[in-house]
């Protein structure tokens, strides 16, 4: 069976997207929760998912003897292998389309990422006001993505942002619930996407086991100091 390498659901945005897929898209998998205690040298985490992972960061695909990191890489990995799950369109140009907006992501929104960083289970509309005021590189980014699931669901006609759930969303699935945290501001299309990402099965199951962690990591926490 696959084995896939997490952290924390309640931060860690990188390992929320090929859990969801695997999860959404029904492929077996044996979770292995690394919790966040410390990124340097000699902490728990490096020593477990450096053992298992070369650059000891997650998410970290296990199959067999092969092992796969980095997320894109591991959403590649599986789309090859399990082609009847159609985690890419099958359409020759909504499969390249899907594929940019998810190397985008990956890549890209460093703004958002870095002042919004994941945190499912905060309330902090108040700060989301005021970064949004304070930095507008945060702002060309939030608009960059409402224009781009707008025009996706528009072309593919939902409910996902090429019909049928898939990678994209995977992808697109922790900035959703960084709109959700900090309250941003979305035009209706977009808000509408969100709630029915959020309610997929495989995102609600990662929503409520994030809840559940009742964990406080204070270098996942800028904006706090508790709970």
């Amino acid at each position: 069976m696959l084995k896939l390498y997490i952290g924390n659901k309640n931060y860690s945005s990188w390992s929320m997207r090929p859990w969801v897929l695997l999860k959404q898209a029904g492929i077996p998998f044996e979770e292995v929760m690394v919790r966040f205690d410390a990124f340097e040298a000699g902490s728990n985490f490096k020593a477990v998912v450096g053992a298992v992972n070369p650059t000891a960061r997650v998410p970290v695909l296990i199959d067999g003897d092969l092992t796969v990191w980095d997320s894109l890489a591991i959403a590649e990995y599986l789309a090859e292998q399990f082609p009847d799950k159609a985690l890419w369109p099958r359409d020759k140009a909504a499969r390249a389309r899907a594929r940019s907006v998810s190397a985008e992501m990956h890549s890209g929104f460093g703004n958002l990422r870095n002042h919004f960083p994941m945190n499912i289970e905060a309330s902090l509309a108040e700060v989301g006001a005021r970064v949004l005021k304070e930095q507008p590189g945060v702002v060309e980014d939030l608009e960059r993505i409402a224009t781009m699931w707008s025009e996706l669901l528009d072309t593919h006609g939902g409910p996902m942002l090429f019909g049928e759930f898939g990678i994209a969303d995977a992808f697109y699935a922790p900035v959703c619930m960084r709109i959700r945290s900090y309250g941003l501001p979305v035009p209706p299309a977009a808000q509408a996407y969100i709630e029915r990402v959020a309610a997929l099965p495989g995102v609600a199951a990662w929503i409520e086991q994030a809840l559940a962690e009742q964990d406080f990591v204070a270098f996942d926490e800028p904006y706090r100091t508790s709970r």
